[in-house]
């Protein structure tokens, strides 16, 4: 038996991985509209997630749910987009090279088990839209996070910038509802 993670089919074809995003605002535009194509396709749940170079705004992967589709609870858009971005980088962390940082933008405040990823894979920074209390109003809870939860990773060198562009990212969650998207938690 093996799993395998890829891409729904619209990701490949809208997706230019040539493109330099450079402001904070257009990366997290950018994973905002992949959790609305998400929705629009049927493809998962109302999240998208990409890691970019901190410094160029160069696209290294994207993520977008993917925990209906694939029958597999773990499938988060951040978890998503850190497997592509080691597969693709050939490495288990984020940080072999020290000229280069990496950064998760996430569409959504990450959850309990996004955070422990983001820890294990090494990315200097995240950025997120909508916050975790948006997602539990539409019935997302994924588990506790605790202040000292993100205490714990900035002293350990990680960066969190929170609220980018949330009224964008708030209203794919509402979109999700109006589709009829299941709450799978």
């Amino acid at each position: 038996m093996r799993v395998q993670i890829e891409y729904p089919d619209w990701v490949i074809q809208q997706i230019d991985w040539e493109r330099c995003y450079r402001a904070p605002e257009e990366r997290m535009r950018f994973v905002i509209g992949l959790a609305r194509e998400n929705v629009l396709h049927r493809t998962g749940g109302p999240f998208g997630a990409a890691v970019f170079e901190s410094q160029t705004g160069r696209l290294v992967s994207v993520g977008v749910n993917l925990v209906v589709s694939q029958q597999n609870a773990m499938l988060h858009a951040e978890i998503v987009a850190l497997m592509m971005a080691q597969h693709r980088l050939r490495s288990f962390t984020l940080n072999t090279d020290p000229k280069i940082q990496y950064e998760l933008v996430t569409s959504c405040e990450p959850c309990a088990m996004c955070l422990g990823a983001i820890f294990a894979s090494k990315v200097r920074r995240v950025v997120w839209g909508a916050s975790r209390e948006d997602a539990i109003k539409i019935g997302f809870d994924e588990g506790p996070v605790f202040p000292e939860s993100y205490e714990y990773l900035k002293a350990r060198g990680i960066e969190f910038i929170g609220n980018i562009c949330c009224a964008e990212a708030r209203a794919v969650l509402d979109l999700y509802i109006q589709h009829g998207g299941i709450i799978y938690v």
